[in-house]
């Protein structure tokens, strides 16, 4: 991989032990970066880690609350000591807590800003340092369609459209250091969170992804694999000219 030194890239993803997240992961390490698995809790990373060391990639299992200010220095400190200074990261990190606005809760409002604003911005603040040092960096926030608005999802909704405005933010003031910051908005990936919405309005899995699917252009529900390949286009090189913008990985335009 051709970059500012001989060093093999380090690349973060959190949320990184199932779905978007893990397939994100293992595309990385494909694409020949060192790539730190991060999830609230280490155990649950390691499996992520384990199918990356077995295709021959480096990988970092590590635990933390990407909420929590102390818990991401510390993770962000362990994965230079370990792996080396992280130039890419992606913020997928994510929970849902679903509900109308009526029966809406503080805890669920709360919970859904901590972990996808709060966390993003965190994460970003304590990787930056590294991308300018480096003079080339790459950050890929995970918004969704539903950032255009979700029935039951005020919450969600809400923190996906913030993580747009922060990322063009980003793009704005990391441009001159060779950081470029870009969104994907996934529409309907089959994943355990999409599962657990199913299974939240009484549904059957299988019917509803048919159904899903049925109102999708292209007819099909999307893949980990899908975004995962997205990631890999926006932190590679031929992508340094890209910078602020938001991606709908949808199978359509807002699906």
């Amino acid at each position: 991989m051709s970059g500012p030194t001989d060093q093999q890239r380090v690349a973060i993803v959190t949320g990184a032990a199932r779905g978007i997240g893990a397939a994100t992961a293992r595309r990385l390490a494909e694409d020949g970066f060192a790539v730190a698995v991060v999830d609230l809790d280490e155990d649950d990373a390691r499996g992520t880690v384990q199918a990356i060391e077995g295709a021959g990639g480096r990988g970092l299992a590590v635990g933390a609350d990407v909420g929590d200010a102390d818990q991401v220095q510390a993770a962000v400190d362990r994965v230079v000591a370990e792996l080396g200074p992280p130039v890419v990261l992606v913020n997928n990190a994510g929970v849902t807590r679903d509900n109308l606005l009526f029966k809406m809760t503080d805890a669920d409002w709360d919970m859904v800003m901590h972990v996808h604003l709060r966390g993003s911005f965190l994460m970003a603040r304590a990787v930056q340092e590294h991308m300018v040092e480096a003079g080339w960096g790459r950050v890929v926030n995970l918004s969704s369609t539903s950032a255009l608005g979700n029935r039951g999802q005020a919450n969600y909704a809400t923190a996906k459209a913030g993580l747009q405005g922060f990322t063009k933010t980003l793009a704005v003031e990391l441009g001159k250091f060779g950081v470029t910051a870009n969104a994907i908005a996934p529409g309907f990936i089959a994943t355990d969170m999409t599962k657990a919405t199913a299974a939240r309005i009484g549904e059957e899995w299988e019917s509803y992804v048919a159904k899903r699917a049925a109102a999708i252009p292209v007819q099909r529900a999307g893949r980990p694999e899908d975004i995962a390949h997205t990631v890999s286009f926006l932190v590679s090189e031929g992508a340094g000219f890209v910078s602020g913008q938001v991606v709908y990985v949808a199978g359509g335009p807002r699906n």
